[in-house]
């Protein structure tokens, strides 16, 4: 397909010996200075993306996409039930990283990773080949944490409530019918569940190794976020930085007057229409780190 001198392409990328997710390679018309590989928030399909792949694409890196294992384009949540979010963090993240570094081994390899998607790559998951990396809209996702309160009932109700009853009657999660996005696995959303009513989220799950894998990650990492997101508050992605004490991170946050928006949210800088104006500053600051 070509696209403004872009090219793009299917591929299925292998997690374990029986298992694959469904990613989209953007190619630029000329040679490539660099590879951008973009990591998607819970619920979030690779279509979400493309703009923001386009745009790397035009500034001549190679981008790519792709759905975690039970979600959009790699496989029905139901079919993938048993698949949990660290499953997403440990194997989908690091795969398709490796996939890349395997694919394009002479050129600066780089990162975006949008909510869970930055929290595989502060968990060091998928960094060996990167020169730095981009989270957005990543924190520490206690409830307890969320304001106004408004939007913390909400959230409890969802997932804790609704959402663990319908997992286990229904086998996945219908995230699109609860306007949560697309719909997940059933232990995906009864993780999330768990994970959401511990003071410090997926911290305080001793399984995860969360604190020491925070602090052996060494790539310089920009933690961008929005001023409005009810989700992923200023506030939230500082506890989740602060355990980086190994790695040199920057902080932004950005606003709805800056980006010229009425509003961002927690989706809205990976928006086309939304984000657009804060991308150009994220891929000069990716390529700016590179080894």
């Amino acid at each position: 397909m070509q696209l403004q001198s872009i090219t793009s392409e299917s591929v299925r990328i292998l997690v374990t010996a029986k298992d694959s997710v469904q990613a989209t390679v953007f190619k630029p018309a000329g040679a490539p200075r660099g590879v951008l590989v973009i990591h998607p928030a819970t619920a979030t399909p690779q279509r979400f993306y493309r703009a923001l792949a386009e745009m790397a694409t035009r500034s001549s890196m190679i981008a790519v996409t792709y759905d975690y294992r039970g979600t959009g384009l790699s496989g029905s949540p139901k079919e993938h039930s048993s698949l949990r979010m660290r499953d997403w963090i440990q194997q989908d993240i690091p795969a398709v990283a490796r996939w890349a570094a395997e694919s394009y081994p002479d050129l600066p390899h780089y990162a975006v990773g949008h909510s869970i998607g930055g929290h595989g790559l502060i968990l060091d998951y998928g960094t060996e080949a990167l020169s730095a990396a981009v989270i957005v809209a990543s924190h520490v996702a206690a409830s307890r944490t969320i304001t106004p309160w408004q939007e913390r009932a909400r959230v409890t109700a969802i997932l804790n409530v609704l959402g663990p009853v319908l997992s286990r009657a229904m086998g996945y999660m219908p995230g699109q019918k609860l306007g949560l996005g697309e719909d997940i696995p059933a232990a995906a959303l009864l993780e999330w569940s768990r994970w959401i009513r511990k003071p410090n989220y997926f911290f305080d799950d001793p399984s995860m190794q969360a604190r020491t894998r925070a602090a052996r990650t060494r790539i310089p990492i920009l933690a961008v976020g929005a001023s409005d997101d009810l989700w992923a508050s200023p506030r939230q992605m500082d506890q989740l930085t602060g355990h980086l004490v190994s790695a040199p991170v920057q902080r932004r946050t950005c606003t709805p007057d800056e980006l010229g928006v009425p509003a961002i949210g927690h989706h809205g800088l990976m928006r086309r229409g939304v984000g657009d104006a804060a991308w150009p500053d994220m891929l000069q600051w990716l390529e700016s780190r590179n080894r």
